[in-house]
């Protein structure tokens, strides 16, 4: 990462990364902070979270534990956020869910509904209280946010379809923010394929050289590999991109079943 990092980007930014103890959001925040930023990062174990503020310097990180689907827990985060820091310049919904494994013929309607809580409720929800947060008197505005869909998103996903439903409207739903926010906010997504995480475990465990054939450059993704694309679209360098969604596939998309 040392090699890529843009020295000062986020030099007097405040991010706010939701999922952000382990995993891609970690490596987002990790970035954001290499960079010169300061972050508060969520997730649902309070010991998680206190390992990764340790990682990125209680100076520069705080860690609040909660849900992300919690309508007390993400008030409480923004306006801490706010307190703390005295501003906020950049969100990344990151949080999500996917407990469902099967054919949408078998799946559960509740976890249907947990997961679109999780996955696009809960990023809209974040993206209000952020913005109304941050645009507070002698407050700064928002930037930028970035939301993390999937390639699960674009394709039909075996045993994973509901999760894939989810990041397809989670998709639609950056274009229709980076509609209504322009042009004071951007609002752009990410789509990765499979990046080894505890999220993904099932998707390639036990099977990792199979599964990185699939790919043109060999190899599954890590969380570094989101983080660079996150943080530009986060940054000023993409002052002009809104709306979009960067698929982050290894090349996946290239290939075309004939």
């Amino acid at each position: 990462m040392a090699d890529s990092v843009v020295a000062g980007r986020f030099e007097g930014r405040v991010a706010l990364v939701t999922g952000g103890s382990r995993g891609i959001g970690l490596a987002i925040a990790r970035r954001i902070v290499a960079e010169g930023g300061r972050v508060v990062v969520t997730g649902r174990s309070a010991d998680t979270l206190a390992g990764a503020v340790a990682e990125l310097g209680v100076d520069r990180a705080l860690g609040i534990a909660g849900k992300a689907d919690d309508a007390e827990h993400r008030a409480q985060v923004v306006a801490r956020t706010i307190d703390h820091f005295g501003r906020l310049d950049h969100l990344v919904n990151n949080a999500g869910i996917n407990p469902a494994w099967g054919p949408l013929t078998q799946l559960d309607v509740g976890v249907a509904r947990k997961i679109l809580e999780v996955n696009v409720i809960a990023a809209l929800e974040w993206t209000r209280e952020a913005v109304a947060a941050a645009g507070a008197p002698a407050a700064h505005g928002l930037r930028s946010i970035v939301n993390m869909a999937s390639v699960a998103g674009t394709a039909s996903g075996p045993n994973i379809a509901f999760y894939g439903v989810s990041k397809a409207a989670l998709i639609n739903l950056t274009i229709q923010l980076a509609d209504e926010l322009a042009p004071t906010t951007r609002v752009n997504a990410l789509a990765p394929a499979v990046v080894k995480t505890r999220l993904a475990r099932a998707l390639y465990e036990g099977r990792e050289e199979e599964a990185a054939a699939a790919y043109p450059l060999r190899r599954l993704g890590v969380p570094d590999d989101v983080a660079g694309p996150a943080a530009f679209l986060l940054s000023d360098d993409a002052a002009w991109v809104t709306g979009q969604t960067l698929l982050v596939d290894g090349g996946a998309s290239v290939r075309t079943a004939l």
